[in-house]
């Protein structure tokens, strides 16, 4: 007979093998578990980093990851770090401690209405089904793309658990399949691609996986497009723009202003994104795709439900080979020109522009910046030059 600790990890190792983590008593039971059973182990010195790894993993690979703390104050400071993750939808399943089932001790918070307050959904284990709550809770982490909290009380996570067999992971349907647009949709929006003079394809985190699909599109719509901040770059593509929204060059902007059809593939399209509103021309058409259940922006003209892979394939046949010859006609000599900056800003301070600059000679091109929010935070992705495309 095995511990509620040991079943958890045994239920969760087929499904997310790397765990990052730091330890504590609340936790320590089901890390020792989860190491003996072969998990991928990666110890971090503050417990936001936890989250915030498993978050990064999910964006990198794609595959779950576990993140791990203690309760108490281990768990409060993954709070920022789990509402990020809620925020972005994250699938991620975060294996923390909790008060025992006794009640609140006088070092406890109240995790339950914390997790509720950052839209991460709950689940507690108990003896008799401890493996089977934690493929619920994985379950519902990837179905739903949330980050999900997985409390094991205090008092439990030693206990013999009395599970004696687990569910099929397959019938809690955590990967249904990928929404395709129906046969109006993809009409419709055919239409709509067909009837544009300028069109331009604007994609985001929910398209990385669709370079190809949509490079091609663009190249059979005559488009130009651009990226997110969290998809920049992602084609190799003469006619892209670089990143969209805040972070971008006006010539990015006055680019995209021209345009009278505007696809949105895989972007949430907040406010930032859409440049507080000035992005897309005032008669322009809005059309996104996006796996959510309605549009995320009042600005959207037409909204359609879709994997990104999918739809830019399935548009890929559905659209006529544009004849116009819109982006040729376009200067992209100066698209992603910006200030160096000076020497000392004027308050005799190093000018924030010139830093970035200068990094920006100094860094390989093949790299990953990694940097801390604040009012600082555009200089880098605003600096930074990847080599254009010349057309």
């Amino acid at each position: 007979m095995s511990s509620v600790s040991a079943a958890i990890a045994h239920a969760l190792k087929p499904l997310a093998p790397r765990i990052f983590g730091l330890m504590g008593n609340g936790n320590a039971h089901f890390l020792d578990a989860a190491v003996r059973a072969g998990f991928d182990y990666t110890a971090v010195r503050h417990e936001s980093a936890a989250v915030s790894a498993a978050d990064a993993y999910f964006r990198i690979s794609n595959k779950l990851a576990i993140a791990s703390t203690t309760y108490g104050a281990g768990y409060t400071n993954t709070i920022t770090a789990l509402a990020e993750a809620a925020a972005a939808r994250t699938p991620l399943l975060f294996v923390t401690g909790d008060a025992p089932t006794s009640g609140l001790r006088g070092w406890d918070v109240d995790q339950a209405a914390i997790d509720t307050a950052v839209r991460a959904p709950r689940y507690v284990v108990d003896r008799n089904n401890p493996g089977a709550i934690a493929l619920e809770a994985a379950a519902l982490a990837l179905r739903e793309r949330m980050p999900v909290v997985l409390a094991i009380p205090y008092d439990l996570a030693a206990v013999d658990s009395l599970e004696e067999q687990l569910p099929d992971f397959a019938s809690l349907r955590s990967t249904p399949p990928a929404p395709q647009l129906n046969s109006t949709q993809l009409e419709q929006i055919a239409g709509k691609l067909n009837a544009s003079q300028r069109t331009h394809i604007l994609y985001g985190r929910g398209a990385i996986d669709a370079a190809a699909q949509v490079q091609s599109l663009a190249q059979k719509l005559d488009a130009t497009t651009s990226g997110t901040l969290l998809a920049r770059d992602l084609l190799d593509y003469e006619f892209d723009l670089g990143i969209t929204g805040g972070f971008s060059t006006e010539a990015n902007a006055r680019i995209i202003a021209q345009a009278d059809t505007v696809l949105v593939l895989g972007a949430s399209l907040n406010q930032f994104t859409m440049r507080f509103g000035d992005l897309v021309a005032q008669d322009a058409s809005l059309i996104q795709i996006d796996l959510g259940c309605a549009a995320t922006n009042p600005r959207v003209d037409y909204f359609a439900t879709a994997d990104a892979t999918l739809a830019a394939a399935d548009l890929l046949g559905a659209v006529e080979q544009a004849q116009g010859g819109w982006r040729s006609s376009l200067d992209l000599s100066n698209l992603r020109t910006r200030p160096a900056g000076d020497d000392l800003a004027a308050d005799g301070q190093l000018d924030p522009r010139r830093v970035a600059s200068e990094l920006e000679k100094i860094l390989p091109a093949n790299r990953v910046l990694v940097q801390d929010g604040g009012h600082f935070i555009g200089w880098g992705p605003c600096t930074g030059r990847p080599p254009v495309h010349a057309p």
